[in-house]
């Protein structure tokens, strides 16, 4: 929503300070220059990229319009989720987990948490390493060192989409003087032709310049920063699972545990110490 809004921000400040000084909007009516830069935008950034990243433009320009996933919410069942299994790990074994692990579609345990339960790569990976727990994995820092690496592969995967949007966007001023020169070239075989024809030339070569640095750096670049911010913050679920993870298998009670969990998270979706209190107390008995 906010990028929308920013977007027509642009828009409208570029097209009130142009009538404001007396620019006729007609003369920015120049189809063929915005083929020209929009088409081969989009034709070098399926050249520059493999499939799974274009697959993914889509999404990473739905998720920056949307916002971060992961709310408050999400973030509080999550904990609430965390302090269950650990519970139940603590108090009848980890072994008591395994069948929830196996088969979490039809876990009654999962099922209580169904904004987690309906995430189906964050299942599989709370799952995934509660599954190694249960078969013997009892070495937090090895265990530190899968988790980082898989994070890091997840969200190499999400920087990717982000990056390849930013370099189209650093490339359109350039495209846009392409645009620019093919006008010209085009002005040159009309010289002959009156001042007022050629006045007209040259302000549709120009709009090619125009347009270029402007959707790059109005549009396309801030785009990109967004999907990387957005892809940060949702990031950070699955650092809290890291988080609790470890600091379970380094032996700290259910509670604390949870709290190593909490204390990664941004101010903004972090639930307080109590809000986590109330809620895991509202639990059904494990």
């Amino acid at each position: 929503m906010f990028p929308i809004i920013g977007w027509l921000v642009v828009l409208g400040c570029v097209a009130g300070g142009y009538a404001g000084g007396g620019g006729h909007f007609g003369v920015l009516w120049q189809p063929f220059e915005y083929v020209i830069i929009l088409g081969s935008s989009v034709g070098a950034f399926i050249v520059a990229n493999p499939k799974h990243v274009l697959a993914g433009a889509g999404k990473g320009l739905g998720a920056a319009l949307k916002g971060p996933k992961y709310t408050k919410e999400h973030y509080l069942e999550l904990l609430s989720l965390m302090y269950a299994i650990f519970k139940l790990a603590k108090t009848k074994g980890m072994l008591a987990i395994e069948s929830h692990v196996e088969r979490p579609e039809e876990s009654s345990l999962f099922q209580q948490f169904p904004k987690f339960a309906g995430d189906h790569h964050a299942v599989e990976f709370l799952c995934d390493y509660l599954r190694m727990m249960t078969l013997g994995t009892d070495n937090p820092n090895e265990m530190e060192t899968l988790l980082d690496a898989e994070i890091e592969t997840h969200h190499g995967e999400e920087m990717a989409v982000a990056n390849a949007v930013r370099t189209m966007g650093d490339g359109m001023p350039a495209l846009g003087i392409v645009a620019a020169v093919l006008g010209v070239i085009h002005t040159m075989g009309s010289i002959t032709e009156p001042p007022e024809v050629l006045g007209k030339l040259i302000g549709a070569a120009l709009v090619g310049t125009f347009f270029g640095v402007m959707a790059a750096y109005g549009f396309v670049s801030p785009l990109a920063n967004t999907i990387e911010q957005t892809a940060n913050a949702d990031g950070k679920y699955y650092q809290c699972m890291k988080s609790g993870l470890l600091a379970h298998m380094q032996g700290y009670a259910p509670a604390v545990s949870v709290e190593f969990a909490r204390k990664t998270l941004m101010s903004g979706v972090r639930p307080t110490f109590y809000e986590v209190e109330e809620a895991v107390a509202a639990l059904p008995p494990v």
